[in-house]
C-alpha cells in the first residue's frame, strides 16, 4: 500500500513550489531533498532572484521570455499568501554602461527590440532622468535603459516561506535526506523529479535533450553607504554584471553565467572582475564588506528552455532546464507541470500546448523511446 499520491524528489526551488501546489490541490505529498530546510545546497540558495524577463529577453529563448512575463503576476500573487514575510519589490531595473562600452548598449537595445514587439517595456533615461531616480549613480553614467515591469525577491526569505507553506499543507518533507526514484516509487503512486543539476545522470541515460551545468558565481556583500532602488546591470565585454539590492543594505552581485561544471569556491579571477565591476558602478562599494562568495551551477539544457518529461510505465514526471531563469520562470513551469502529473494521474489528456505554456512535455520510457 502506497502512503502517498505523490513523491517530489528534490527541494529546491521547483520542487517546493511543485509540492505545495499539489497538496493544496489535495493530493498526499511527500518530499525528499539531499539539501537543507534553509535550501542551502539549490541553485536557488545562491542567486539574486531578479524577475527580468525584459533584460533577459537579450539572450534567452522566446519561451523563456514569454514564462518570465506569465511568473511575474503569479509571484506577486503567492507571496501575498506566505505565513512569512518575503521581500519582492517591482521598482523595474536599470541597465547602465561606460562610455567606452557604448556599442554594447546599442546591440543590447537592438536584441530588446527583436525580442519585443512593444517598444515601451522600456525607456533611454539620459543622466538627469538617472540623477533623479538614482542619485548615487548621478554623473557616473551617461545614459542607461529603464526596465519599468521588472521586480525581484529575497531567495532566501522565499525558500524558507515555502518550506513553512509545506507545513501548513501537512507535505511530509525529509530535508538532508538522499532519496532516489526507486525510494520514491516504494513510497508514492507517481514520482515528480524536481533534483535540476542534481539529476543529471538520470535525464541523460534516456531521452533527446543533455542536461550540463552552468556556473554561477555570486558576491553578498553589506554596503551601508549605497542605496540603489532597483538592479542595476552593468554591460561589459568581459564581465558583465548584475547588483540586486536587498533589504538591510545587502546587495547580491553576479556575473551572468560561466560554462564550466566546476562548483568549486570562487576564483582570485572571478572574485576580482566582479569586485572590480562593482568598485565601477560607485567608489563607496570599495569599502563594502564581503559577506558570502558562492558558486551554483544552473541545470541547462541544450536548447536553454525547460522541458517536462513523463514516463507512464514507472509513473515518474521530470522537469528541469530552469538554467539561469529559475525565480523568474518557476511559477510557470510549477504549474504547467502540477498540468501534466494531474491529467496523468486521472488518465486524462494532457494539457495543450497553451496549458503548458508551450513548454515541451515529451513522452518517454528508460530506453529512450517514444511511448
Amino acid at each position: 500500500m502506497k502512503q502517498y499520491d505523490v513523491a517530489v524528489l528534490g527541494g529546491g526551488l521547483l520542487g517546493r513550489l511543485t509540492a505545495w501546489l499539489l497538496a493544496d490541490q489535495g493530493c498526499k505529498v511527500v518530499l525528499l531533498n539531499a539539501g537543507k530546510r534553509n535550501g542551502e545546497g539549490a541553485a536557488a540558495f545562491a542567486a539574486a532572484a531578479m524577475l527580468a524577463p525584459t533584460a533577459e529577453a537579450a539572450e534567452a529563448t522566446p519561451l523563456v521570455v514569454q514564462l518570465g512575463y506569465a511568473s511575474l503576476p503569479i509571484w506577486r500573487q503567492w507571496v501575498n499568501l506566505f505565513p512569512t514575510p518575503v521581500f519582492m519589490q517591482q521598482n523595474g531595473s536599470l541597465i547602465v554602461w561606460h562610455s567606452q562600452d557604448h556599442a554594447l548598449a546599442k546591440q543590447f537595445s537592438q536584441h530588446l527590440q527583436r525580442a519585443h514587439v512593444d517598444s515601451s517595456v522600456w525607456q533611454v533615461w539620459h543622466n538627469q532622468e538617472i540623477s533623479e531616480h538614482e542619485p548615487q549613480l548621478s554623473g557616473r553614467f551617461q545614459q542607461g535603459l529603464f526596465l519599468p515591469t521588472e521586480g525581484q525577491l529575497d531567495n532566501r526569505q522565499t525558500l524558507l516561506a515555502l518550506a513553512d507553506m509545506l507545513d501548513r499543507q501537512q507535505v511530509s518533507c525529509y530535508w538532508e535526506h538522499c532519496g532516489d526514484l526507486a525510494e520514491c516509487a516504494a513510497l508514492a503512486h507517481w514520482t515528480l523529479d524536481c533534483r535540476g543539476y542534481g539529476g543529471k545522470s538520470n535525464w541523460n541515460s534516456y531521452g533527446q535533450s543533455r542536461l550540463r551545468g552552468v556556473r554561477g558565481e555570486v558576491l553578498r556583500v553589506y554596503a551601508p553607504d549605497i542605496v540603489l532602488h532597483r538592479p542595476v546591470r552593468v554591460l561589459h565585454p568581459r564581465y558583465p554584471i548584475y547588483i540586486a539590492p536587498k533589504q538591510n543594505k545587502l546587495f547580491v552581485v553576479g556575473a551572468t553565467q560561466i560554462e564550466s561544471e566546476d562548483n568549486s569556491n570562487l576564483s582570485v579571477r572571478s572574485g576580482l572582475e566582479l569586485m572590480s565591476a562593482l568598485y565601477s558602478v560607485h567608489p563607496a562599494f570599495g569599502e563594502a564588506r564581503i559577506l558570502e562568495s558562492l558558486a551554483e551551477l544552473r541545470p541547462t539544457l541544450n536548447h536553454e528552455s525547460p522541458e517536462i518529461r513523463y514516463d507512464i510505465q514507472n509513473r515518474v514526471v521530470t522537469v528541469n532546464g530552469l538554467f539561469r531563469h529559475g525565480f523568474m520562470i518557476s511559477p510557470a513551469v510549477s504549474i504547467a507541470t502540477v498540468h501534466v502529473l494531474q491529467a496523468l494521474m486521472q488518465q486524462q489528456l494532457l494539457p495543450d500546448a497553451q496549458a503548458c505554456y508551450h513548454i515541451d512535455v515529451l513522452p518517454v520510457n528508460q530506453n529512450g523511446e517514444a511511448v
